[in-house]
């Protein structure tokens, strides 16, 4: 059973939708450029990307070297500044992925080196073989101490990481498994332990035979000595766990469920191919759905890096924490083991952080009317014209172009002819045309259009 693929014409409009749904926006010349490798060469420029690259100025704050296991925000920042400048935006934006699939979170951590060695696993694997990440995650100190793995041993059998692992990362809630199995795959996951010393926190993490229940477990009707190991390996074998996978996987990308042939489809893909999850990801990116589908909204750091890559913006200051923060999404710091709830991505509550977000990024880029005066007022859509190059020239729908070009008519607060004292009318004429020009950027920037893809 084969998967379809688009057939339509591959142009800037698919470029761009390519770009901020498997990676953080285009770059200047980044659309064309990849328009011009057609479908398939361009979903394989992402998935099959060469040696990692950092393109740009490294990451400051106050002119000094980030310190992201130390500096509060500096983990965010660090992690934000390679969405911005990483030449593998599909392994980038996979990590995310992954780190919400995955979620673990600084709050429960407490150790920013933790973290950030576990998000350097989840990049070392992002196209890999889920059952490897599976199992590199269960072992993951961060994640042992998240889900209290290193708190469970067989006197004391700790069920958090048991019941996640069945929930919410390889067979769904509800799905397949009973309490029974949650407290069988908890004494299975028995044995791991770390230390804890003043001034260094945990470490030594490591699996010890002593700590572990030996004992028979029963898992899914099946019966054995179980370890941690075939905890893993009994759910990425439970008859629910490639359905799931599938669905999870595919909504990263789009934002309605795979009609039945897809799934079935993309199922038989991850079975056969033993659970390699690049071949599903190229299949899903050549997808008619993904092309033809509905809009997404973009994810809080996937617009603030989209914005700072389409400007040439660097991160030079600490601010984009905590504006982060307003928008609802801080790097490392989930709110709970599910991950980011994705309908508060757009509400009354976040929006003014986003709104912020484009004020950032204009600091230093907006036209300052003293020094760049303008010789005229130029027609109201070549205003609007101009205000979305400054953005890479995105795509925007005709209500979006029409209500921003009503915007620039009615910018001229008054009738030049009516204004009397010369320097007042020769500093409106120089200035109020520089002024329209900085709101239309910000109402862009603000617009339906930028916050989806």
């Amino acid at each position: 059973m084969g998967l379809p693929a688009y057939r339509g014409d591959f142009g800037r409009a698919q470029a761009e939708r390519l770009l901020w749904r498997a990676g953080f926006g285009p770059r200047p010349g980044d659309l064309d450029a990849l328009a011009a490798k057609g479908l398939r060469g361009a979903v394989l420029s992402l998935t099959r990307p060469g040696p990692e690259r950092l393109d740009g100025p490294a990451p400051t704050v106050g002119g000094q070297p980030l310190a992201p296991y130390d500096a509060w925000g500096h983990d965010h920042l660090w992690w934000l500044d390679r969405m911005i400048r990483s030449n593998r935006q599909l392994i980038e934006r996979m990590t995310l992925n992954w780190h919400d699939w995955f979620a673990t979170s600084r709050s429960g951590v407490d150790s920013a080196r933790l973290m950030i060695n576990q998000n350097q696993l989840l990049r070392r694997n992002a196209l890999g073989n889920f059952g490897t990440l599976f199992m590199k995650i269960t072992e993951d100190p961060a994640m042992l101490l998240w889900l209290s793995g290193s708190e469970n041993n067989k006197w004391a059998p700790n069920e958090n990481y048991g019941r996640e692992m069945m929930e919410l990362f390889s067979l769904g809630a509800d799905r397949g498994y009973s309490e029974a199995d949650v407290r069988q795959q908890a004494r299975a996951l028995t044995g791991w332990r770390n230390d804890w010393d003043d001034g260094v926190g945990p470490h030594n993490f490591r699996y010890d035979r002593k700590f572990h229940d030996d004992g028979v477990k029963r898992i899914f009707g099946k019966k054995g000595r179980f370890t941690w190991r075939d905890s893993v390996r009994l759910c990425l074998a439970h008859r629910s766990h490639a359905p799931f996978f599938v669905d999870k996987l595919w909504s990263y990308f789009v934002p309605v469920p795979p009609d039945k042939q897809t799934r079935r489809a993309l199922e038989s893909m991850y079975v056969n191919g033993r659970h390699a999850v690049r071949p599903l990801v190229e299949a899903i990116l050549m997808h008619p759905a993904f092309y033809e589908g509905p809009r997404m909204v973009k994810p809080p750091v996937v617009y603030i890096a989209g914005l700072m890559r389409a400007t040439g913006r660097y991160i030079e200051r600490d601010d984009w924490t905590w504006i982060s923060d307003l928008t609802g999404q801080v790097l490392f710091q989930p709110p709970n083991v599910a991950g980011w709830d994705e309908t508060r991505w757009l509400d009354t509550a976040t929006f003014r952080g986003r709104w912020l977000a484009a004020n950032t990024v204009m600091d230093g880029l907006a036209i300052d009317p003293d020094t760049n005066p303008a010789t005229s007022m130029e027609p109201a859509d070549q205003a609007v014209a101009s205000a979305l190059q400054f953005w890479g020239d995105p795509s925007v729908s005709d209500p979006t172009r029409a209500a921003l070009t009503r915007f620039a008519d009615d910018f001229w607060p008054y009738d030049p002819r009516a204004v009397t004292d010369q320097y007042d009318k020769k500093w409106k004429l120089a200035s109020y045309p520089v002024l329209r020009q900085n709101a239309l950027r910000m109402l862009v920037s603000a617009s339906p259009d930028m916050q989806a893809c």
